[in-house]
C-alpha cells in the first residue's frame, strides 16, 4: 500500500518523501495479491503465538526496544531500508495480537538516553496494564524534567 500511496503523489509531494522510506516502499511494487494475502496471514499466527506465550502471566514486562534511542532524523537506528523494523521487535508482537501494552520509562542509559519498560497484558485488560503502569510510576524514583522545546 505505501508503494501505491507514494506513486500517487505528484511529483512535487513526491520529492519531499525520504529516500529511505521510497526505498523501502518500492520493495512492495512487485509483490502479487497471493503474497500480500500470505504476509498477511502471518499477522494471525505472529498473534496466535504472542498471545500463547503471555497465557500463564497475569501482565509481561520486557523492555520496550532493543536498543537505546537513535537519533531522530534517522527513519530507524540501521538507517538501512532492507532492516527497518528492528528497533520495533518488542512492540510489534503485541501489536499485532491485540494485547494492550503500555511503554514508560524505567530508567536511563550511562549518556542519558530514556530507557522504556513495555507492561503487556492479556487481551481486552487495558484497566490492568494501566493500573500496573501507574503503579510502576508511583514506585520507581523521581523522574528528569522532560526537555524544553527550542525557541524559535
Amino acid at each position: 500500500r505505501a508503494w501505491i500511496d507514494i506513486t500517487a503523489l505528484s511529483e512535487e509531494r513526491r520529492a519531499k518523501v525520504l529516500p529511505f522510506i521510497v526505498v523501502w516502499a518500492r520493495g512492495g511494487a512487485g509483490l502479487s495479491g497471493e503474497a500480500v494475502f500470505r504476509g498477511y496471514s502471518q499477522m494471525a499466527a505472529m498473534r496466535d503465538a504472542a498471545v500463547a506465550a503471555c497465557a500463564p502471566f497475569d501482565i509481561v514486562f520486557t523492555p520496550t526496544a532493543p536498543i537505546a534511542a537513535f537519533a531522530a532524523e534517522l527513519a530507524c537506528p540501521t538507517n538501512d531500508p532492507a532492516r527497518p523494523f528492528e528497533h520495533i521487535a518488542f512492540t510489534l508482537p503485541y501489536n499485532m495480537s491485540e494485547q494492550p501494552a503500555a511503554s514508560i520509562n524505567c530508567g536511563f542509559t550511562a549518556s542519558g538516553l530514556p530507557i522504556g519498560l513495555q507492561i503487556i497484558g492479556h487481551r481486552h485488560d487495558d484497566i490492568g496494564v494501566l493500573q500496573v503502569a501507574r503503579a510502576w510510576e508511583q514506585l520507581r524514583p523521581l523522574q528528569r524534567a522532560w526537555p524544553a522545546p527550542p525557541r524559535h
